[in-house]
């Protein structure tokens, strides 16, 4: 009898529209086309249990559970149970339940675990093979939150990565492979962990080049004739918001001295209300969800990833760059890109050089043209999802067939 799987995510892995959905989506796609696979997550909310995808009746079985536990209880379960609240948020006896019965009943060669969070339901007792995407070192993120922060939050922070990372070892010391989304974050679990080349490895994220093409669709309507300046991301994501709000506050200022008609744009949705308050000021629109990204992008003459945290690789990078863009990206925004600055995008390594940086190139519309071809390129021949996970079957334990075996 063919093997099965079980994958587990931290949210509910359709439809691919924020970063961690994107790659838990296209992962499941391929291990889908490889064996008959139950999946267990969590919804944010009930709208998201009930939305609909078109290859779910493919399934072998699918539980979803409605995350409904507030975040001021987790962290105090956490300060009792001393566990990090990333994993009191995510406690579920139902899913525990849902595990135990697909193990006792099904052929599970397998477990995917995709989210570090998702890791306590591995049963003590599997002996099947276990591979646990992290895609990022979320320990290290919460260390640089605590680095960047004061107060009561920063010891919060401080504590929550000082539990993940050790969490983090011992679940990488239990798998039988863990995953990183780029080879920077790999090594640098390999430098904390203590683990070897053979059970920390790296598979990218990539981009659905179809559908992020953009060469003949219409521009959308910004509302007004200026330099368009374009941020996307999720906007109640600490990260997003402290880079837009930095990029509004400090850097919008010193662009509209040389650019006075220029709007800075944050598109995203969900937008929390430090997020909002950036509306009207230094040039800056906010304009929450829109039905499709792609229009705002392919309007926008330069857009910035300009992150003061960032782990792994940023989606938004690639989008934009697919789309033919001109990309300027911090430092920590553009690692994990196998991409050349000044070829493919330019790299900011200042608040100050990201301004005369997006200022250059709104002065040379030939160069942020040259630079968004030379950056579609590169993205089609190194960032299809057929090219990334090409080897994910053979890392689970499945035969690639003959089109991976081509693709590798």
């Amino acid at each position: 009898m063919m093997g099965e799987i079980l994958f587990l995510a931290h949210r509910v892995p359709w439809p691919p529209n924020r970063g961690d959905k994107i790659r838990s989506h296209h992962f499941l796609q391929k291990l889908m086309d490889c064996a008959p696979v139950h999946v267990g997550c969590f919804a944010d909310d009930a709208a998201e249990q009930q939305t609909g995808w078109q290859r779910k009746s493919e399934l072998a079985s699918c539980e979803i559970v409605l995350r409904q536990k507030p975040q001021w209880q987790a962290g105090v379960e956490a300060l009792f149970s001393g566990k990090p609240v990333s994993l009191r948020s995510f406690e579920s006896p139902a899913l525990e339940a849902y595990v135990a019965d697909i193990i006792a009943m099904r052929p599970i060669d397998c477990i995917f675990v995709f989210s570090g969070q998702m890791a306590q339901f591995i049963p003590a007792d599997f002996a099947g093979r276990v591979v646990m995407d992290f895609a990022d070192v979320d320990s290290a993120k919460f260390e640089s939150y605590a680095e960047e922060g004061s107060g009561p939050m920063a010891w919060v922070h401080r504590r929550e990565g000082r539990l993940l990372r050790a969490f983090e070892k011992a679940v990488a010391e239990r798998a039988d492979l863990s995953l990183f989304v780029s080879e920077a974050e790999a090594k640098l679990f390999r430098a904390r962990s203590g683990l070897s080349a053979d059970r920390v490895r790296a598979i990218g994220n990539g981009i659905d080049l179809a559908f992020y093409d953009g060469r003949d669709m219409p521009s959308g309507d910004v509302g007004h004739d200026g330099p368009t300046i374009l941020f996307t991301g999720q906007m109640d994501y600490q990260p997003n918001i402290q880079a837009v709000q930095s990029f509004s506050n400090r850097v919008m200022p010193d662009i509209l001295d040389r650019f006075p008609d220029a709007r800075f744009v944050i598109v995203g949705r969900a937008p929390a209300d430090k997020v909002r308050q950036l509306e009207g000021r230094n040039g800056t629109v906010v304009t929450g969800a829109v039905d499709d990204v792609r229009s705002c992008l392919k309007s926008a003459d330069v857009v910035v990833a300009p992150l003061r945290i960032a782990r792994g690789i940023q989606n938004k990078v690639l989008e934009a760059m697919a789309m033919g863009k001109a990309v300027v990206a911090s430092d920590c925004a553009a690692e994990g890109i196998e991409a050349i600055n000044g070829e493919h995008l330019l790299v900011a390594g200042s608040v100050g050089e990201e301004a005369s940086l997006v200022c250059a190139l709104l002065d040379n519309p030939a160069r942020a043209e040259r630079l968004g071809d030379q950056a579609r390129r590169l993205i089609h021949s190194h960032y299809s999802w057929e090219t990334q996970l090409a080897g994910l079957p053979a890392l689970c334990g499945f035969p690639q067939s003959a089109t991976d075996e081509v693709a590798a």
